[in-house]
C-alpha cells in the first residue's frame, strides 16, 4: 500500500491510523521494533510492516 509522503517513521504511521495511544507490537521486515525506536526509525520504500494491537473482550 502506498502511504502519504508525510509518513517517515513508525510513530507517524501509528498516528495516521490513530494507534499511537494503544498497546501495539510493530514489526519492520520481520524484526520487532522497540517502542523507544518508533520516532527514530526511518521507514523506506518496500519495507514490510506489521502492526498488531490488542483488543479486549469477553
Amino acid at each position: 500500500m502506498e502511504l502519504p509522503e508525510t509518513i517517515h517513521s513508525i510513530q507517524d504511521l501509528l498516528q495516521l491510523y490513530e494507534l499511537e495511544n494503544r498497546i501495539v507490537v510493530v514489526e519492520v521486515n520481520k524484526e520487532i521494533v522497540l517502542k523507544k525506536q518508533y520516532a527514530s526509525l526511518t521507514l523506506s520504500d518496500r519495507d514490510t510492516i506489521e502492526i498488531v494491537h490488542f483488543v479486549g473482550g469477553g
